[in-house]
Order: structure tokens, then C-alpha cells, then sequence
């Protein structure tokens, strides 16, 4: 008798939500930040500690540290994953508790883990990126981190400005396609990287309105986090955290039983 042929995994179905959605996946974000608070805010001050830490190392190389601080939006989707268990914690009316969200891509370890290095490549080819644009644009040298932010402020490099935001905003919108439920979805149920990715990259195409706005939301929670001295990370990373649970499961429908 021949061996019966493998069965494909299907693909979970998502769903289509209005554009206002993200609104509601922020205030669900919320209540689990205020239900464990400490749990959530210990991931906040471990972001805050990674951009200071960011800040010290490269604080004279102003090209690094902008594509460093920048690539937060990059690897953001596997650096919340003890968030996201949290969350789930909570819906499921488990404990609060920190220590079981440490190691919580444990069961999926591989997926995730193939989808972290998948986030770190394209973070360096980013990086490189970031490179090449402030070599283009400052050929005379590279500017101190307070001249470079006047500039900024004062939109006096306006060229340089708009070629950083479109090549940045490039690998941002990648990033954000490929990983808008991945990680959630690997932690929630066994799957492999291909099967999130091909479900995140379906769930972005059938609701850009909502993903523009929730893309806008977290571009600016992020900017103010970075804003207040990184302390502002604190607040704003756990939010973003918790709420990315909540667009996965607004997204993605659940497995058939």
C-alpha cells in the first residue's frame, strides 16, 4: 500500500474589521497593562534599559545609533512576545505571573526562532541601508547626535530627511507586514514561520485602513516613548505590547475544533 501524502496545513481564516479597530485593541492593551501591572512594566523598563544602553554605546556615531534606535520598530514583534503571553494569560484567567512569560516561545522555539533571525537580517541589511543614506547626504562628515537632531527639528535637510523616512519606512512596512500577528499566532497555536507569515501578509492585505491606522498608533507611541528620554518606554512599550495580542485575535480566526 503506498504511503499516504502529507497533508498540507491549511491556513486560518482572517477576518476584515474597520478602520477604528486599533482604537479598541489599545484600550483591551490597557486593561491588561492595569490588571498586572508589574509583570507588564518590567518588559517596559527592560525596553527603556535597551534604548539607554543603545544611547551610551553608539551616542558619538550618530548614523549607528539612528539605525539602532530606529530598528526597534524592526525586531518590536519578538522582543514583546513575553507581552503577548501575558495577555493570554489574563483571557485565559491564568495568574499574572512574570516568571512563565520568560521562556514563553519555549514550545514553538524553532518557528519563532527562525522568524527572530528572519527580524535580525533584516535589521542589519537596515542598518547597512541607514548607512549608505547618511554617507549620501553627509559627505563631509557625520553629525554630532544633538546637530543631527536640530536638523530634524528644524527640517533644514530636507532632502536627507524624506530619503531616510522612505527607505526606513520600506523595511518598517515589511517588517510590520510579515509580523503583524506571526508572533502571537506561534505562540498561541503550533505553527511553523511560513504559515504566520503567509496569515499576517493575508491579514494586512484585507485591512490596510485599519492597519494604517494601527501602524500610525504605534509609530507614535513608540516616537514618544523615545521622546521622553526612553523612559517613556516604560508606558508605551507593554501598551503596544498587549494590544498586538488583541489585534491577532481580532484578525485571525480561531482553529476549527
Amino acid at each position: 500500500m503506498a504511503a499516504a501524502e502529507p497533508r498540507s496545513t491549511p491556513l486560518p481564516a482572517v477576518r476584515t474589521v474597520p478602520a477604528t479597530a486599533p482604537f479598541g485593541w489599545l484600550a483591551r492593551g490597557a486593561a491588561d497593562f492595569r490588571a498586572h501591572p508589574l509583570p507588564s512594566a518590567f518588559y517596559g523598563v527592560s525596553f527603556a534599559l535597551m534604548g539607554w544602553l543603545v544611547y551610551e554605546v553608539f551616542e558619538y556615531a550618530t548614523a549607528y545609533l539612528s539605525a539602532v534606535v530606529t530598528g526597534f520598530f524592526l525586531v518590536g514583534p519578538f522582543l514583546a512576545t513575553g507581552l503577548y503571553a501575558l495577555s493570554r494569560r489574563r483571557e485565559r484567567g491564568e495568574p499574572a505571573w512574570l516568571a512563565p512569560t520568560l521562556d514563553a516561545w519555549r514550545p514553538n522555539v524553532g518557528a519563532i526562532g527562525v522568524f527572530a533571525l528572519v527580524l535580525a537580517v533584516i535589521l542589519l541589511v537596515w542598518a547597512r541601508a541607514s548607512l549608505i543614506v547618511f554617507a549620501l547626504f553627509y559627505t563631509s562628515g557625520m553629525p554630532s547626535v544633538e546637530g543631527f537632531l536640530g536638523q530634524v527639528l528644524s527640517t533644514d535637510n530636507l532632502e536627507f530627511l524624506l530619503a531616510y523616512a522612505c527607505v526606513g519606512g520600506f523595511f518598517a512596512t515589511l517588517v510590520f507586514a510579515i509580523g503583524v500577528v506571526s508572533v502571537p499566532m506561534m505562540l498561541d497555536r503550533d505553527v511553523d514561520g511560513v504559515v504566520a507569515v503567509l496569515t499576517s501578509l493575508r491579514a494586512f492585505g484585507a485591512n490596510l485602513p485599519a492597519m494604517a491606522v494601527w501602524g500610525a498608533i504605534i509609530v507614535a507611541a513608540t516616537a514618544a516613548g523615545f521622546a521622553l528620554a526612553f523612559v517613556g518606554l516604560i508606558v508605551a512599550a507593554p501598551l503596544i505590547g498587549h494590544a498586538t495580542w488583541h489585534a491577532y485575535r481580532a484578525l485571525v480566526s480561531p482553529p476549527l475544533s
